[in-house]
């Protein structure tokens, strides 16, 4: 009952800032409930629909201002150079906005589309989302934003990730959680068995870092929009790639069709070389296996659980990845 009040009492107060800054009548409201601890609502007005995102003061701390202003600046861009993506609101130059009551949020306008599960895209939708991607990594690594000296995920030596999984399968077995011993031998194994040097190959720049389906809008046949670029930094945008196809494509297994739709599509905005998913995968797994494959993974709710199943996958077929993919 409490945090609904709070709810209520942020969602007023959001309400109130936003028809006083953009001289708006709200005439509805509806709560989203999608993402880690920030509130969203939409919002219908007599100029068309908002919506209203609160940075949670909690979350807000693990962000550095200044990346997240950079993320809104680089989004507002896209959108300007005919990028899908919703628009960001501003005023007085700032889109980062501050509450009567001190809340920090955002407005944006309000894109129709609809989210799909896990694995559940369809061919035209995966293409023109492989097309969208091309010309977002496109675009970002123009020259309007200075490269920089290193990027966010700099893998670490095998011997390093193979000390971790020893500690994780002990802790586990010391768990008694016998059941999850072998999928986290899976990965010790598929950290033995990958090619490191690939991952000293891959090309760095500006990315989107959070390409998922829930960040995913959709109509039947394309991408209405990619949304949330919080998390945008100078890192891999082949992770971009690699997360946007696994996501999208995996279903029980990768649908080779889906992923090499994506790429068509990708390609025709970006240069791609051969096994250029291929080693978008591996450096994927090598980044996340440890973040969703722990001693505690039976407790995963259901986006964690997702991204484990995900990990497990790529760590069974990380030695037959290019003879799955082919040349893509």
């Amino acid at each position: 009952m409490e945090t609904m009040l709070s709810e209520e009492m942020i969602r007023d107060d959001l309400i109130k800032t936003f028809q006083r800054l953009f001289d708006l009548d709200v005439l509805e409201s509806t709560v989203i409930r999608r993402g880690w601890l920030n509130l969203k609502w939409k919002v219908t007005t007599d100029s068309g629909q908002f919506l209203l995102k609160q940075y949670n003061k909690n979350r807000y701390r693990m962000y550095k201002p200044e990346e997240l202003l950079l993320a809104f600046s680089q989004q507002v861009r896209l959108f300007d150079k005919g990028l899908a993506c919703p628009n960001l609101l501003s005023h007085h130059k700032s889109i980062l906005l501050e509450s009567d009551n001190g809340e920090l949020f955002t407005v944006m306008e309000y894109c129709q589309g609809k989210l799909i599960p896990p694995g559940k895209a369809n061919v035209h939708q995966i293409y023109d989302l492989g097309r969208e991607t091309g010309k977002m990594h496109r675009l970002l690594n123009d020259g309007t934003l200075s490269i920089q000296n290193k990027p966010q995920f700099i893998p670490p030596r095998r011997e390093e990730r193979l000390a971790h999984w020893n500690s994780v399968w002990e802790q586990t077995k010391e768990a008694g959680k016998t059941e999850l011993l072998s999928d986290i031998e899976t990965q010790r194994r598929a950290t033995e068995d990958i090619d490191i040097e690939i991952l000293e190959l891959l090309q760095s720049g500006w990315a989107h870092r959070d390409l998922w389906v829930d960040n995913l809008l959709f109509n039947d046949s394309r991408l209405t929009a990619i949304l949330d670029f919080d998390r945008l930094k100078y890192d891999y945008p082949q992770l971009d790639v690699a997360r946007a196809v696994i996501s999208c494509a995996l279903d029980d297994n990768l649908d080779v069709s889906l992923a090499s739709a994506f790429m068509e599509g990708y390609s025709e905005e970006h240069t791609v070389v051969k096994g250029y998913l291929t080693n978008s995968l591996k450096l994927l797994w090598y980044m996340e296996s440890t973040w969703w494959i722990n001693a505690n993974m039976d407790e995963h709710s259901i986006p964690p659980a997702r991204f484990a199943k995900e990990m497990i996958w790529l760590a069974e077929n990380q030695k037959n990845m290019s003879d799955l993919l082919g040349n893509i």
